[in-house]
């Protein structure tokens, strides 16, 4: 799927998608497909670079799963 293409992707922002990724505040309760689209969202903007090793290491496991671009 090109998750580019969604609306929330189109919407998103460094803190709404790290919330949406990990499911606190605006992010709680988001589905897997908004999960993935906030991660894709993390790793085209490289913000994953200056957060937490967390961040890196899920970028690399959902890109090796072929979850994400």
């Amino acid at each position: 799927m090109n998750y580019r293409a969604t609306k929330l992707y189109k919407k998103l922002d460094s803190y709404t998608a790290c919330s949406i990724a990990e499911g606190f505040c605006e992010g709680t309760g988001a589905s897997e497909r908004d999960q993935l689209i906030a991660w894709q969202y993390i790793r085209d903007t490289g913000i994953y670079k200056s957060l937490q090793g967390f961040y890196g290491r899920t970028v690399n496991q959902l890109i090796d799963g072929g979850y994400i671009k």
